[in-house]
């Protein structure tokens, strides 16, 4: 194997092209030779807190190598993951990961497709069953805000395959509207028309003006809020009186923290690759460019940054 391989690091001058040492497994690690990744707010997050290293949390490819203790994988097992933050990122043509939080990507995708998947359907899988707490048996009704992007596109279908709830997304423009309902959604209302008596809500723009209070408004007693994004300040006293429970869901605590059920990780994306396959579940590609590289990454970036994407955007190489 080479010793070197092209990656795209982040710079104070931006997105730039570079040949970096190939990194060696550690004892639970995978190396992926990466056909794909996919942009998400974490990326140019990242970029924007400074500091030269490879982005890129979201990944398609193919197991070149394995570290010696990795039992769940072998040379040549296509993959799809998100990998961990802590961890160079996935921009790169050879990349590490630890087995337990990577799935079997599934059969009936392409790489690209597959790697548009597994940030967003993590966020939304522990949202849903582990913040949440949901299961088969659940009812009631779950709003999902920013429905049209990356996990609210998944969350929905998940929502709608694993629970009985009713599910309820919010979209501004036509095309993010129809792609909700096409999704699964039972319905779709705008951002700053949201229904009263909801059991559930996802949030990813928790530190609006005025929006603990009108979620205290609409919810029911009892109801709960998971949130993603990173608002300073929040006072969340308006949730008391109704004893709404209030949850963080950062996808990356468990590789953060190598907890006990770090695995669970790999389990959910072998479950969710299961419901593509059967065609339960789809992709949320919605963009595709090529190749991996700092333009098309730039470019990508400057897409996500915009804040109005539906589904996902994914950087893959050339067909071959």
């Amino acid at each position: 194997m080479d010793t070197k391989m092209q990656a795209v690091i982040s710079t104070a001058e931006g997105l730039r092209d570079v040949e970096l040492p190939v990194p060696v497994p550690g004892a639970r690690d995978l190396l992926v030779r990466v056909h794909a990744v996919s942009v998400n707010p974490v990326d140019y997050k990242v970029r924007h807190g400074g500091g030269d290293k490879v982005l890129g949390w979201d990944a398609a490819g193919v197991v070149v190598a394995v570290g010696s203790e990795v039992s769940l994988f072998a040379p040549g097992d296509e993959v799809y993951y998100a990998g961990s933050i802590d961890r160079p990122g996935s921009n790169s043509q050879l990349h590490l990961v630890d087995e337990r939080i990577v799935g079997h990507k599934p059969r009936s995708l392409d790489f690209a497709a597959a790697a548009a998947l597994p940030l967003t359907t993590i966020t939304a899988w522990e949202t849903l069953f582990d913040r949440f707490r949901l299961d088969a048996g659940s009812t009631g009704t779950l709003l999902v805000l920013g429905a049209a992007g990356g996990v609210g596109s998944i969350m929905i279908q998940l929502a709608r395959a694993l629970t009985g709830l009713t599910v309820v997304g919010s979209a501004s423009r036509d095309e993010s509207r129809k792609w909700v309902l096409d999704l699964g959604a039972h319905d779709v209302v705008g951002h700053d028309d949201l229904p009263e008596g909801v059991d559930y809500i996802f949030s990813p723009s928790t530190g609006a003006p005025g929006r603990i209070e009108r979620f205290a408004q609409i919810l029911r007693p009892g109801g709960a809020i998971t949130a993603i994004d990173e608002p300073e300040g929040l006072d969340l006293l308006p949730l008391k009186a109704k004893s709404i429970s209030f949850h963080w869901e950062l996808m990356f605590t468990r590789p953060l923290f190598q907890t006990p059920d770090m695995i669970a990780q790999h389990d959910l994306l072998d479950r969710v690759a299961g419901l593509v396959d059967a065609g339960t579940v789809r992709s949320t590609l919605t963009t595709q460019l090529s190749p991996i590289d700092a333009a098309t990454l730039t470019r990508a970036h400057e897409m996500v940054e915009g804040g109005h994407m539906v589904g996902k955007v994914v950087v893959a190489e050339p067909l071959q």
